[in-house]
């Protein structure tokens, strides 16, 4: 297959990138930035269309993970940017698969978990409530609830697209080996003995291992009565202070200093992020992938935490 990953060069478009590269397929990343790959690398801004667009004529798949990061302070300009990064890249997107006259058979748009109401009873599926008017919770989560919304809606506004089929990726933390990601930063913490409970520690943590990860990808690409909104998570989300508990057995760490909840501000605040991905709680099941038959690797958090150790 040929494979365009717009917005590839984070720690998800990477993982996938190797993995297909590694497979034997034709993968094409589009970057803002020119840089050197073992599959090909094509400069875009992310905003208009370009001689870029030329590559979706004749490919098989789009994954489209453009965005920044929003592991950062939501100042305006970064919540502007958080934004802009996601709405215009997906419109563009879908204008140069509108454009081609041999269009991609599959559009692979990531959205975010994060687009549920937070919440501690049952988890979400794809029919759960989305966000944005749940009690007790700060305004300000608020914001990554228009973002995710204006992000879906952006795929929708790309009008019909009869040759190409569009799935919308929810998706959950993806957990990878090494240093980088979420993963990474959570086994530093682990290993200098800060790895206890975030405040209460009952807000619900969803993840996925980057395996299944890449698993869910290829099923997506090999089920083509599939579209729509689907939820790329473990089928077993779970608490917060069992999610650390679990990650310091994985290390066999058995103490965790916890943050209590007046520190994780201030704890943001010096680390350069927001206590929302602390604290929000993202209690998501993958519904769709479950009733279609998709089976996972590493359904447990327990035991993929000891495979990502053991490969880091």
């Amino acid at each position: 297959m040929k494979i365009i990953i717009p917005g590839g060069t984070g720690q998800v478009g990477t993982l996938l990138a190797r993995a297909f590269h590694r497979d034997g397929h034709e993968v094409v990343v589009l970057s803002r930035t020119p840089s050197t790959a073992p599959w090909r690398i094509v400069t875009w801004d992310a905003r208009t269309l370009g001689d870029w667009a030329r590559e979706m004529e004749g490919a098989d798949v789009v994954i489209n993970l453009a965005g920044k990061n929003v592991n950062c302070r939501y100042t305006p300009e970064n919540r502007r940017l958080i934004m802009d990064s996601r709405v215009e890249s997906a419109r563009v997107v879908g204008q140069a698969i509108a454009q081609a006259p041999r269009p991609p058979s599959l559009w692979l748009q990531a959205s975010t978990a994060t687009i549920y109401a937070h919440g501690y009873g049952m988890a979400n599926d794809e029919s759960g409530p989305l966000g944005g008017t749940e009690p007790g919770v700060p305004d300000s989560w608020g914001y990554s609830i228009k973002v995710a919304t204006a992000w879906e809606k952006a795929v929708e506004e790309a009008g019909p697209l009869p040759q190409t089929r569009t799935v919308l990726l929810r998706s959950a933390v993806v957990m990878t080996p090494g240093a980088q990601g979420p993963f990474g930063l959570l086994s530093l913490m682990t290993r200098l003995g800060l790895g206890g409970r975030a405040a209460a520690g009952r807000q619900v943590v969803s993840w996925i291992h980057g395996e299944d990860f890449i698993r869910v990808i290829y099923w997506l690409i090999e089920n083509p009565t599939i579209t729509g909104p689907v939820n790329v998570t473990s089928p077993q989300p779970l608490p917060n202070s069992l999610f650390m508990r679990k990650l310091r057995a994985a290390w066999g760490i058995p103490f965790g200093l916890p943050a209590p909840g007046w520190l994780l501000p201030w704890a943001a605040a010096l680390l350069g992020t927001e206590t929302e991905l602390i604290l929000k709680s993202r209690n998501v099941a993958p519904g769709r992938l479950l009733q279609e038959g998709f089976v996972f690797r590493f359904p447990d958090w327990a035991e993929a935490a000891r495979d990502l150790r053991s490969h880091s």
